[in-house]
């Protein structure tokens, strides 16, 4: 039955097709033996079976293992102290916020020389990439401040049954400049305050000796020799305050204050403060100022110190006349505090080296007018913290201009 349903269209136009050769006049027999025939061959003929090759099966590749880069990169962007993912061929792959922090932003992909020119940082790379073993040096930037670290370059490798084999280099900073700077400060203290402290101590103790022996009963020269002790105390301990201030400043010479400071009150203030000490010396300090706020990115205090220490040079040295303090803030140019005095001048070979610790152009002139050597070192030091230079321009007779750039 399913066969002849299968075949309904095929005995359907046998049956027309014997009924049409009736109708024609053929034999009756004929028809029907014809009819007989084809009923049989639609019934009982087979389909044709046509072979087929088997398709060849579908060689499956195992997935390979995902690279491990963005799980270290994850790793080390936690890190609180500047690390680099390095290439075979000394790219950066990967740089964490702290090494973006002290060193800038590097495209990923460059050499590593597009952002470290040191010869001993890039011969170290190139020995370890070599021969696959970690080195470390010590390292020394020096702008915008100067930092130390202990640099060190070490491989990683990946190396999977299953997977491929993935080398890559880690280079490491640690920061050690406070540990050098403490030790540099320690001896530059011992050096310098044994040298500067020799005089009043050696003076101290003569006059603390002709008190205990020849003056023993003479009341006025006690009198007398008493109060150049208490000067020469007086000025130890001014050292010692200035040599603390300086190692205070810097130990924090890489950190730039990010308080906005308006320039205008803070000049009127310190011109304020040194007016006795001006009017002692007979010296006038005139103020020129714009019209308006003049803003930089600064520490109020250290600033204050930096211009009072500037102004009370220039009353003391300057002798009698005039100091200008003048406020310039031009549009695109940088902002200006210059402060001019009409002194006898600074000669041409001292100007290079004011800035020294304890480097005096007189030194008997500045010990008469109780200066310790430290205070233009001290102006250097915040000054570089504020990222802001000191332009000294002198003339001998004519005077000197010391201009603060922010």
């Amino acid at each position: 039955m399913a066969r002849i349903r299968r075949e309904r269209p095929v005995l359907l136009a046998a049956i027309l097709s014997a009924l049409a050769a009736l109708a024609a006049g053929m034999s009756k027999w004929v028809v029907l033996v014809l009819l007989l025939v084809m009923i049989l061959a639609a019934l009982f003929n087979e389909a044709p079976v046509i072979a087929t090759e088997p398709a060849p099966p579908v060689e499956i590749k195992p997935e390979a293992p995902p690279s491990r880069l963005p799980e270290v990169s994850a790793t080390l962007s936690g890190l609180d102290f500047p690390v680099m993912l390095l290439s075979d061929d000394a790219s950066v792959l990967f740089q964490n916020r702290a090494a973006e922090k002290a060193f800038g932003e590097v495209a990923l992909g460059a050499h590593i020389s597009a952002r470290l020119r040191s010869p001993g940082v890039l011969d170290m790379v190139r020995e370890t990439i070599a021969t696959n073993a970690p080195n470390q040096i010590e390292h020394s930037e020096r702008l915008p401040s100067e930092r130390v670290y202990i640099v060190r370059s070490a491989p990683i490798e990946f190396a999977a049954d299953d997977g491929p084999h993935e080398r890559y280099f880690i280079l490491s900073f640690r920061d050690i400049s406070e540990v050098r700077r403490i030790d540099r400060m320690r001896s530059d203290f011992v050096a310098n305050a044994s040298h500067e402290l020799r005089t009043p101590l050696a003076s101290l103790r003569g006059f603390i000796e002709t008190i205990q022996g020849p003056a023993k009963n003479d009341l006025k020269a006690q009198a007398r020799f008493l109060n150049i002790m208490l000067d020469q105390a007086t000025r130890m301990s001014r050292l010692v305050d200035d040599l603390l201030s300086l190692s205070r400043l810097e130990l924090k010479s890489h950190i730039a204050p990010d308080e906005k400071i308006d320039l205008v009150p803070l000049l009127g203030h310190v011109r304020d403060s040194l007016v006795p000490l001006a009017r002692d010396v007979g010296v006038d300090i005139n103020l020129h100022l714009p019209e308006g706020k003049v803003e930089v990115l600064g520490d109020r205090d250290e600033l204050v110190q930096v211009f009072e220490n500037l102004m009370e040079n220039a009353c003391k040295y300057g002798q009698e006349g005039e100091i200008d303090v003048w406020l310039k803030n031009g549009t695109g140019q940088p902002v200006e505090v210059s402060i001019v005095d009409r002194g006898p001048g600074i000669p041409a070979e001292h100007v290079p080296r004011l800035t020294e610790r304890f480097y005096r152009v007189s030194i008997e002139d500045s010990r008469s007018k109780k200066g310790t050597g430290l205070g233009l070192a001290i102006v250097k030091h915040i000054l570089t913290r504020h990222r802001a230079r000191l332009i000294v321009k002198s003339e001998v007779g004519k005077g000197t201009d010391f201009t603060v750039r922010f």
